[in-house]
């Protein structure tokens, strides 16, 4: 069987709801597994039980899934060095000096300074969304909490920013896997497709808009107008009784005392963590392109840039930037070596929750694809369509299943193997089908509370993760509402 029916979709959107409503996401997500691996075992429960803690096991198998865990725990040894150093306290006053230069008052124009850099920060870091969220996040989180921003517009701002930067600046692994599934469909010219689609892949353009239109006007609405209302009357930048993304243990870490503050301290390790993020592309992906020595320089880099691991770049990132933060506190004599490897190991410490949030979201999407999630919606949809509504209901379709799956990339290669050939059995533009997928997929990867990029952004935050969803839901919801409307009407044009 391709798909279970409608117990396709039963395990996902049932996780997914039981979390946003219990608030206890493991739980939540763990019961979602379970009933999809009793659904594919027959409703056998033992059979079901043990295949679901298999499966948990399983997610280790894949390389890269592995990589993104790593990832994710490892991190927060580097958060735990720049707060420790005086790193975060050393940015956060030279920020200050610069914020007084341009509005000392409380509530000033410094607030929708400060987030109007964060956006521009995200904005410039196109390579991968993982190293553009958890940036942002770390770097701002300290910043945002002075002027008394609530976490949760951070965690918004980083999340909005991640996937639809490095989608509309298709210079990395994005531009390249779009381009090889649309070769897999058998475009002859995929380049020029792609760069047609860009335009009409509204929604992660009218998300990035939505942000900088909120933070200009300060009109937030909805969970965010009162998170703005909490931080702004009482300070505090998470609410009663929320639960951050990363422990408080490593957040709440201050300076070592007598050591001084200093910003470079911070902006150093960050700094070698971007940059080793595509040169980590070029150096997994190089060997990937057949001939590749025999090409120009500037191509050779592009295709090697554009065939590289992602996950592997980040964790080469992350590792190469904890290893030279450790040198140079070492240098400063900041750092005795059994402090650093007892502040690297509190740090990892403080991202197990992270961690187990990663495998379960990885292991509640593999179980999605095996029920045929995607593959049931894709179906139902085709059954009854009719070709001018095409590009909105590939852009819901996709929307859907990637905010079923947590994954964007999985809904690509589902969703563009069903719009690609139903455009031209329909007679509707592909660069348009296209378009509404790559959009759609996006916008379900920013809603999904599943999503690595948006579990990421509450960790870089340190916001709670299920406020971090429920804040953003209605601003993603109206970017998206706005794109189903204008892919309504091209699709009677």
């Amino acid at each position: 069987m391709e798909h279970y029916g409608i117990w396709s979709l039963f395990p996902p959107v049932l996780a997914i709801v039981l979390a946003i409503k219990t608030r206890q996401v493991f739980l939540s997500l763990f019961f979602g597994i379970w009933i999809g691996w009793v659904t594919l075992s027959g409703w056998n429960l033992l059979d079901g039980t043990i295949a679901s803690i298999q499966a948990l096991v399983d997610v280790f198998k894949e390389p890269g899934n592995t990589r993104t865990i790593m990832f994710s725990s490892l991190v927060g040894a580097l958060i735990a060095f720049i707060q420790h150093s005086g790193g975060v306290e050393g940015f956060v006053k030279y920020i200050n000096r610069f914020l007084e230069k341009i509005d000392s008052r409380p509530g000033g124009s410094s607030r929708r300074v400060v987030q109007v850099l964060a956006w521009l920060t995200g904005t410039a870091i196109f390579v991968e969304s993982s190293i553009n969220a958890l940036t942002v996040g770390t770097i701002f989180r300290p910043i945002f909490d002075r002027l008394n921003i609530p976490r949760e517009k951070l965690a918004y701002i980083a999340d909005s920013i991640s996937a639809p930067t490095c989608i509309l600046i298709p210079l990395n692994a994005w531009g390249a896997y779009i381009m090889g599934l649309l070769v897999a469909q058998g475009l002859t010219d995929p380049l020029t497709i792609m760069i047609k689609a860009y335009p009409l892949n509204l929604y992660p353009i009218l998300a990035m808009l939505m942000v900088v239109i909120i933070i200009i006007s300060q009109r937030d609405f909805g969970p965010m107008r009162k998170a703005e209302k909490r931080a702004r009357e009482t300070g505090k930048v998470i609410a009663d009784g929320s639960v951050p993304m990363i422990s408080t243990e490593v957040v709440s870490l201050t300076k070592k005392e007598g050591v001084p503050a200093r910003a470079r301290n911070m902006l150093i390790p960050i700094f070698i963590m971007v940059f080793m993020m595509p040169a980590g592309l070029i150096f997994s992906g190089w060997s990937q392109v057949k001939n590749i020595n025999s090409l120009p320089a500037f191509e050779a880099v592009f295709k090697a840039l554009s065939s590289g691991s992602g996950s592997t770049a980040v964790l080469w990132a992350v590792l190469t930037a904890i290893l030279s933060a450790a040198i140079l506190y070492r240098s400063q004599k900041i750092f005795k070596l059994k402090e650093i490897i007892d502040l690297a190991f509190k740090g990892i410490g403080g991202l197990i929750p992270l961690a187990l949030l990663m495998m379960l979201a990885f292991a509640i999407g593999k179980v999605s694809r095996e029920l045929g999630t995607g593959l049931y919606a894709a179906e139902l949809a085709n059954a009854w369509l009719n070709p001018h509504f095409v590009p909105l209901v590939l852009f819901l379709l996709s929307g859907f299943t990637a905010f079923s799956t947590g994954t964007s990339w999985g809904t690509f290669a589902i969703m563009l193997a069903v719009g690609i050939p139903m455009a031209q059995n329909m007679g509707i533009s592909i660069p348009l089908a296209v378009g509404a997928v790559l959009g759609g997929g996006v916008f379900g990867d920013h809603c999904s509370p599943i999503s690595d990029t948006t579990i990421i952004s509450s960790m870089a935050s340190a916001s709670d993760h299920i406020d971090h969803v429920k804040t953003q839901l209605p601003y993603a919801l109206t970017a998206a509402a706005f794109a189903a409307l204008i892919y309504l009407i091209l699709g009677f044009v």
